[in-house]
């Protein structure tokens, strides 16, 4: 299995050396009282490009991704993104810092009643109106971004 971080954005986060806009201070997640998943991990990931977390099954990698996006709530630790304090945020804050992180899952599923563009514009639905993508109504700039991204 393997899981990977892409991120465009060439922001440093607090505290990190330049070209970072990623960085995990120890990260501890628990699912189980006293049976960390994942013990004080500390790593910063490069501000562009694609990062691969690489190992076996059952490693944590899947829940690392988890804590960083927020789908799991770490039991400690920071996830510095862009200046903020991912492990800190609720609710509309929340909402706001999800928009500029992207995640595919391991098991993904593409919408078959979709094209491929439409696809991977779903990835900026939290920037348009529900209106707007009901219509399937991007700004001609996200779809220039989405097409960039199928040739990449």
């Amino acid at each position: 299995m393997t899981a990977a971080i892409a991120n465009g954005h060439a922001d440093k986060a607090r505290g990190s050396s330049p070209g970072r806009s990623l960085v995990l201070r120890n990260l501890r997640k628990e699912y189980t009282p006293g049976k960390p998943v994942l013990l004080d991990v500390s790593v910063a990931f490069a501000g562009s490009g694609v990062t691969a977390i690489i190992g076996p099954s059952g490693t944590g990698k899947s829940t690392l991704i988890r804590c960083v996006n927020r789908l799991v709530e770490p039991t400690g630790g920071e996830i510095l993104f862009l200046d903020q304090d991912l492990a800190k945020l609720r609710g509309r804050d929340l909402r706001a810092a999800r928009r500029r992180i992207g995640m595919v899952f391991q098991e993904y599923n593409l919408v078959e009643r979709l094209t491929a563009i439409e696809n991977v514009l779903c990835g900026r639905l939290g920037y348009v109106s529900p209106w707007r993508a009901w219509l399937r109504k991007f700004p001609q700039r996200d779809i220039d971004n989405a097409f960039d991204l199928l040739e990449a």
